[in-house]
Parts: C-alpha cells; structure tokens; sequence
C-alpha cells in the first residue's frame, strides 16, 4: 500500500468544486478546508481560440467569482503536470488572489525538452523558477488546517503528480474516466511503463480514497453532467 505522512488524516473530507472547461474536456477544482475558509486551486484553464489566436479568461473568472462569492483564501493554486491540451490560468488567477503556485520539481525535464523542440532562446527559464514551489515526492503542504501531500505519478509526463487531500487524490492526467481509460502516454519524456507503476502506486491508495480527474472525454456518447458541487 502507497504510503501516506501520518500527518495526512484520511478522515478528512474536503469541500470540493469542480468547473468543468467543455472545450478542452478539463476539469478544474476548488479544495476547500470545511472548518476554515482557505483553499487549493487545482488544474485551471486559460481559453484560448486557436482559429483566432485570441486568449480569454471565461474559465478562470468563473473560479475566480465562486472564491470571491464565498470569501475564500487561496493558499495554492496546484499544477498536476505541464498541460498539453491547454494553457493554465494560475499566473492570472494569482494575480487576482493570490496564493502560491506549484508543480512537481520534474517540471525542469519537461521545460528542458520543450525548449529545445519549440526552438526557445536562453530567455526561456528552464530552471522551475516561474513556480512558487516545486514539489517532490511526498512532501506535505497545508490547505487551512488541512495537510496534503504530493507523490510522483509519471508516465504521462515526467512532472505528473498526484496530489492527496483528505480522502480526496487529484490524479490529474494519470487516469481518466473509468469507460475512457488511462492518459497517453506519447508525449516527450512520456513512458508506457512508468505509466503503468504510477496507476499501481495509485490504485494502492486506502479503499476509502476518492479519486479526480482531470479530464472528462465522455467517449461513447456518453452524456457529461458535472455537478457543480461534489463535497458528499
């Protein structure tokens, strides 16, 4: 069984919301600690219209109302991986409210592989600075009164990290939904194998853990109905 800081209490269940971006079939979540009035940002997505080239921020104000609306305190704002399918709105969110932005430490293998095959010139930081915090395997971080932890799930990426909180895993590309499977694992620096470790690691979680997604493809014509709440 994965092992888990028994600083992590289980017990624990997170009030969770989830905004569902149809465009890029993403989910994005506000944590929140239920006794206190601190939250996580995790998986947020920047619009952007690649027809018109043109970058809007649709997805990241409506996160951005539910934590003013509630009178929320952002303490993060959690990268899952390097997102291929879309940009993050974390920069833009943080400006507006705050927080500290964080990514697994492997971010530096990704940016380093990117650089070179986008052609991107020394001005391009390869070195995680443009994160608040790089996370390694295991450590511990605090929602409110709540203690979460990062454990690398790679495969996907080589940055790819689930992030526990509570009884809730936020698995980001590692799994997707039950009927679509399991993330590619073709990008640079994506490995089959490697995949395959970080779904046992996962699936070694206790019983009672919750699993989410980052991403909802809906294959089969299944219909997508995203509660906008999903504490219970």
């Amino acid at each position: 069984m994965t092992t888990i800081p028994h600083r992590v209490d289980l017990a624990v269940k997170p009030d969770i919301t989830a905004f569902f971006d149809e465009p890029t079939n993403t989910v994005s979540y506000v944590v929140k600690d239920p006794n206190y009035n601190a939250c996580a940002i995790i998986d947020s997505v920047m619009d952007i219209d690649y027809a018109a080239g043109r970058i809007s921020y649709d997805s990241a104000n409506e996160i951005i109302g539910h934590v003013e609306g509630r009178g929320l305190k952002v303490e993060w704002l959690i990268e899952t991986h390097a997102h291929a399918d879309h940009l993050s709105a974390a920069p833009y969110i943080q400006g507006k409210l705050g927080g500290k932005l964080g990514i697994g430490e492997n971010i530096k293998i990704v940016q380093e592989v990117f650089g070179k095959i986008f052609n991107e010139g020394t001005e391009f930081e390869r070195d995680g600075s443009q994160f608040d915090r790089l996370f390694k395997d295991g450590d511990t971080y605090k929602i409110g009164g709540m203690t979460a932890f990062a454990m690398t799930t790679p495969g996907h990426t080589p940055a790819c990290m689930t992030h526990v909180v509570g009884d809730a895993a936020f698995v980001g590309d590692t799994l997707f939904m039950p009927d679509a499977g399991t993330a590619r694992a073709d990008f640079p620096g994506g490995d089959a194998r490697v995949l395959y470790r970080s779904i046992k690691r996962l699936l070694e979680l206790p019983p009672e853990t919750r699993l989410f997604m980052c991403h909802d493809y809906a294959p089969g014509g299944r219909e997508i109905k995203w509660e906008t709440s999903v504490a219970e």
